[in-house]
């Protein structure tokens, strides 16, 4: 079975953007917050949100995430509602994928809430992304069309990046890209990883 490479960092971090390279370099991707966007459209899910928050954050049966994020961002209860929704049926779904990649040497599960969620403890090897805070700030601000506010919101309901890398066996600084992409590079060479796994 292939050995799981958890990447994560917070929100603004632009750990996708390092998984990204990581894939562009042969390595299967797994994005957990998309994956979790698609668990959430099924049936059996929409079913349990509705009873945990109520038929009003639906319209035409479509769940509305923004009005859904205003609560569980605010709330740390509810978060955690949330999550125990959906995190059983995202792991599910990743070891199904895990099957279809077993041939790999290494896999990477990226995930905002790596470390929150527990799923650290099923990897092999932990990269954290990090990034100033004004920067990450900035970003998500753009990125999502919202307000400071919420994005340090958002952030307050995260791990800071010290716990993070306490636990972490690299750690990727992403405020230069160029330099980011180098050392996605030096970490595929420590683990012994060739360019497209062959």
């Amino acid at each position: 079975m292939a050995k799981i490479i958890g990447l994560t960092g917070g929100i603004g971090s632009g750990k996708t953007t390092i998984a990204n390279y990581f894939a562009e370099m042969g390595v299967p991707l797994y994005i957990a917050d998309d994956e979790a966007k698609k668990v959430m459209q099924s049936e059996k899910i929409v079913k349990q949100i509705k009873l945990a928050f109520g038929d009003s954050l639906f319209e035409n049966d479509v769940l509305n995430r923004a009005k859904l994020a205003e609560i569980v961002f605010n709330d740390a209860d509810k978060l955690a509602t949330l999550n125990a929704i959906v995190h059983p049926a995202v792991k599910e779904d990743f070891e199904l994928w895990l099957l279809k990649n077993k041939k790999y040497h290494y896999v990477i599960y990226e995930a905002a809430i790596l470390f929150e969620s527990g799923r650290y403890k099923d990897c092999d090897v932990i990269v954290t992304v990090t990034a100033p805070e004004e920067m990450r700030i900035e970003r998500v601000v753009k990125r999502d069309k919202t307000t400071r506010e919420q994005v340090l919101s958002r952030m307050k309901m995260q791990w800071d990046d010290e716990k993070r890398i306490s636990l972490s066996n690299f750690v990727i600084n992403n405020s230069n890209l160029k330099i980011a992409r180098e050392e996605v590079v030096k970490i595929l060479k420590i683990l012994n990883i060739k360019q497209n796994q062959s």
